[in-house]
């Protein structure tokens, strides 16, 4: 029977941290299982922070710079990490590290995710899986979602999986097939206008419930292009720049109207996509956590939700893109032409190992 225990490292679109979990992978009866054993969230502090947010309008030298920096700031708090957890690092197979998304035009053939591998490695004196989307850019994929090889092969119990992060996705079974892509924005867009009155997010989505609905915002939104395209699709925040938030803001309404407009236009989205008998869906994402969208998406869904434990909610992702570093290794396919549009499905990942 394989095992693996791996650290798996995820830093998502909504920017709230680096999330490191410690998981375990076995195969039984041909199938792979699990086990989340620990986990924690590190945020980031305000200068990096503020980096981040600006990186898409950095010179090449100075994302190359940010790109070591940030690979050596996880390397350094996987480090804290298995310190916190007393944890001894013979026994730990590998790192398998997604990044932080800053380009994301598959269009251009170009996704880019930071956080050097090399620095990870070098700093933990681990290998590291990283890089795992250009390999299906370049087969002209999305490079996106990648969640789905996991929700496929580890959480196969449900109908549909959504995730909701910076930008909400959903992956499902039909006719034998994979099919997942990015439904629309939420946390990107709902932690940003809370941003604007002081807060780092809409605690239980207080603010949003306080707020009314503006119809034709409302309307607006809706009628994007994006949600008229086929999938395989996906979204980035050049789009979201470009489409989302001038459209916004173009009304002068309240921030708390913005924000309760935008929580029902996520759970329209939701409902739009999960219309065709999907009877049972796992939600997890930093969204679940806001009551009002949650209730707001309750009650546009006919389908059962079911909401887990709080280390699933939180780090499902970072434990998926361990998994996708364990298919790495396995040589198996961790990412599939029927979700992200490439020419076959196909195997992604860089490793670095720098010690022997």
């Amino acid at each position: 029977m394989k095992t693996y225990r791996v650290i798996g490292v995820m830093s998502g679109t909504s920017l709230d941290g680096i999330d490191i979990a410690l998981c375990d992978f076995f195969q039984k009866e041909g199938k792979w299982n699990y086990s989340l054993v620990d986990a924690k969230t590190f945020t980031y502090d305000e200068k990096i922070l503020l980096k981040l947010k600006k990186a898409i309008s950095f010179s090449g030298l100075e994302l190359m710079l940010l790109h070591n920096e940030l690979g050596d700031l996880i390397g350094n708090k996987i480090n804290e990490f298995l310190q916190t957890i007393h944890l001894d690092k013979t026994q730990i197979h590998f790192v398998s590290s997604h990044g932080h998304t800053i380009f994301h035009q598959p269009q251009n053939k170009l996704t880019t995710q930071i956080g050097n591998g090399a620095n990870i490695s070098a700093i933990t004196k681990l290998p590291v899986v990283c890089d795992f989307r250009t390999v299906d850019v370049a087969l002209s994929g999305n490079g996106a979602p990648l969640v789905p090889i996991g929700d496929k092969l580890l959480f196969s119990n449900f109908d549909a999986c959504i995730n909701l992060g910076g930008i909400a996705n959903i992956s499902f079974e039909k006719n034998n097939q994979s099919i997942a892509f990015d439904i629309c924005p939420v946390n990107i867009v709902l932690n940003h206008y809370a941003n604007t009155l002081g807060f780092k997010y809409d605690s239980n989505g207080n603010l949003a419930q306080r707020g009314k609905l503006n119809i034709e915002l409302l309307n607006k939104l809706n009628n994007l292009d994006y949600y008229m395209l086929k999938h395989p699709k996906s979204l980035g925040i050049e789009w979201i720049n470009k489409h989302i938030f001038p459209l916004i803001d173009s009304y002068n309404i309240s921030i708390e109207d913005k924000l309760n407009t935008f929580c029902e236009h996520i759970a329209i989205q939701i409902n739009k996509v999960t219309i065709n008998s999907i009877k049972k869906i796992l939600i997890t994402g930093g969204g679940t956590y806001n009551s009002y969208l949650i209730s707001s998406i309750k009650n546009h869904l006919k389908s059962e939700i079911i909401i887990p434990d709080n280390k699933t909610i939180e780090f499902k992702e970072a434990l998926i893109f361990a998994f996708l570093g364990v298919l790495r290794v396995e040589k198996e396919t961790n990412c599939i032409s029927s979700v992200t549009g490439s020419i076959h499905d196909n195997i992604g990942g860089c490793i670095y190992q720098t010690t022997l």
